[in-house]
């Protein structure tokens, strides 16, 4: 993901772009080969966050790549904004509700979005009475495919104390991730990715793939309009509205769903929505004449450019979560 990141923004000569890199990286085995004009501030153990607030306060945007987990994203977005630096990412409550999918299925459940029927339980709680099996469980706050599993039965998944865990019907479908670019004024969809998975019980997320049949691209942009809309509504409700307040949906946010197999789209469910830069934008950056990471920040900042994509006629883009992109049979990293 950095490394995409650093060679998007560098398709872009207004970006002075700079990168913080931990300072016990190991390059030996994981060269990250950025950019040349890219500039590499070392951070030192203990001073992530210092360090984090001083550059963004120097700089005119900042993106956080953090997962949601224990806080993480969340804890460094409130801390560059209280530090008065501009991050293009959504308001910290819509954040926190989808950081806790249980949050967030009830929030999309409330405002007319389809989601998967399900409950939160102990990893040493068996199955209610009559659950539909098979079913999901994952971790009530985690990200991607961490802790996600496939129960056959309704007996517990582990004898350890674990966090809590949503439990849902397993959907079938297709499954789909919608990127979507937002700002103050509007959102803008990326084109939706088909995800690819391990096809064991444990789930692991592996890439995606791209373009979708039309009558699936149709579903899929609908429903992440609405999950988008309806978690804004929810994240906003309570809340003041100060002079300076940052925009409640900004930056990059996925939306994860299954399009079931009715072609009226009546099975469709929304699964969560991640409020960050997802492992999406490593193939999706191929489609656009220009930098996708000035798009996000033109989009956080309240500019309506429209999106240029590049002309790929039928060719196919398959990209791996660890930033291989393919392009029917060439490959590229």
């Amino acid at each position: 993901m950095l490394k995409s990141l650093a060679h998007d923004a560098t398709r872009d000569a207004s970006l002075d772009i700079t990168v913080l890199l931990d300072e016990r990286w190991d390059p030996v085995g994981r060269a990250l080969s950025l950019p040349a004009c890219v500039r590499v501030r070392k951070v030192l153990v203990g001073t992530e966050i210092e360090t984090l607030c001083a550059e963004a306060v120097q700089a005119d945007w900042t993106l956080i790549v953090a997962p949601e987990t224990a806080g993480i994203l969340l804890s460094r977005v409130a801390a560059v904004r209280h530090a008065g630096g501009r991050v293009a990412a959504p308001s910290e409550k819509f954040i926190a509700l989808a950081t806790d999918k249980q949050a967030t299925v009830l929030a999309l459940a409330a405002a007319g979005v389809p989601v998967p029927a399900g409950c939160v339980l102990d990893a040493t709680e068996p199955l209610p009475t009559g659950f539909y099996l098979p079913a999901v469980r994952k971790a009530r706050a985690s990200v991607g495919c961490d802790g996600l599993s496939i129960a056959r039965s309704a007996l517990p998944t582990s004898t350890a104390k674990q966090d809590s865990q949503r439990v849902e019907a397993f959907i079938e479908g297709v499954a789909v991730g919608v990127s979507c670019l937002c700002g103050p004024e509007s959102v803008v969809l990326l084109p939706p990715v088909l995800q690819r998975f391990s096809t064991e019980d444990a789930f692991d997320y592996l890439g995606g793939k791209l373009p979708i049949a039309e009558q699936l691209r149709s579903r899929a942009e609908d429903l992440a309009r609405r999950a988008i809309a309806g978690l804004a509504v929810c994240a906003q409700a309570g809340v003041a509205k100060p002079m300076r307040q940052a925009p409640v949906v900004s930056g990059w946010v996925g939306v994860d769903m299954i399009l079931g197999r009715r072609d009226d789209g009546s099975g469709d469910r929304v699964l969560e929505v991640n409020p960050r830069l997802t492992t999406s934008f490593v193939g999706l950056r191929h489609l656009l004449s220009k930098s996708l990471v000035r798009a996000i920040l033109d989009r956080a900042d309240g500019q309506v450019a429209t999106l240029r994509m590049v002309d790929r006629a039928d060719q196919s883009i398959e990209f791996d979560k660890d930033g291989a992109v393919r392009f029917d049979n060439a490959t590229t990293e």
